[in-house]
């Protein structure tokens, strides 16, 4: 696994792999890498004859207040990880690296797009995000890019990108993998206390009596709604955002629940703020 912290090794290490036609995939991740991110090296190598993991915590997709700073890194895990699902280059660059003025004039936004779910509560965030995928893929200019459904409003707004801006990469969405008690993978699940954690699987639960309602014949988008809201309630420590029906594409409410829609939900369990989601008519 050849290790890359600048552009221009980046492009140095995916010269072999660009001259001999090989299919690239990439992984971009902010690190702190679990079984999760694993599952989507793992769909990048099913796909991709050189996979690129990508490891940067990106300030622009950081509000105020919020947590930047005490963001969990542990890059040689990481690294040693990557490494085990054999990763060909795994692509570490400094902040200065990303952005050597500090700042970027040029910006890839969708508001229409990024200002409901967690767009409403976190301005600038897919502004962010946007941003610095568009950054990635220009700089690895893979065939292939893999992200995971638990994120599945950054996962709609960057097919959008690419759709919009005629970027030949292909976007795959990864299932999300979950702990044995339902509660989807996440860095920010090391944030949570031995409370917490136990009203944290509320998420997960919630979505899935949701889900039971649905395949049952459920269709009135209150009624799912209001199964979510109310498990969700029962626990001491959670203080939901969010419980919203969209459609998958554009994200729009929808009036009446059919197969293919997303229940997405965010809620803080104690100081930590985590979301889920699941596709009606798929498993939970």
């Amino acid at each position: 696994m050849i290790r890359a912290t600048t552009r221009s090794a980046l492009r140095e290490a995916l010269g072999p792999a660009r001259s001999d036609g090989r299919r690239v995939g990439l992984v971009p991740t902010m690190g702190f890498l679990h079984q999760g991110h694993v599952s989507l090296i793992d769909l990048a190598r099913e796909s991709c004859d050189t996979v690129v993991v990508s490891v940067f915590v990106n300030p622009m997709q950081f509000g105020p207040g919020e947590d930047l700073d005490r963001y969990p890194r542990d890059i040689e895990r990481d690294s040693d990880i990557a490494r085990g699902r054999g990763t060909d280059v795994f692509f570490v660059p400094p902040i200065a690296e990303m952005y050597p003025a500090g700042t970027v004039e040029v910006v890839v936004d969708s508001p229409r797009l990024a200002d409901r779910l967690c767009g409403a509560f976190r301005p600038g965030h897919f502004r962010g995000v946007l941003t610095v995928v568009a950054k990635l893929l220009n700089l690895v200019t893979p065939a292939a890019a893999v992200f995971g459904q638990k994120d599945y409003q950054q996962l709609a707004l960057i097919r959008h990108m690419v759709r919009d801006l005629d970027l030949p990469v292909d976007i795959l969405r990864g299932p999300t993998v979950r702990e044995f008690d339902g509660l989807a993978l996440s860095s920010r699940n090391t944030f949570l206390g031995s409370d917490e954690r136990r009203d944290a699987a509320l998420l997960s639960r919630s979505l899935h009596e949701a889900g039971a309602a649905f395949e049952a014949g459920t269709r009135n988008v209150s009624d799912l709604t209001r199964i979510v809201r109310e498990r969700l309630n029962s626990g001491e420590l959670v203080r939901p955002q969010y419980v919203e029906l969209v459609g998958p594409d554009r994200l729009d409410p929808v009036e009446t629940a059919s197969e293919g829609d997303v229940l997405a939900i965010a809620a803080h369990v104690g100081a930590t703020r985590l979301i889920d989601n699941i596709i009606l008519g798929e498993a939970a």
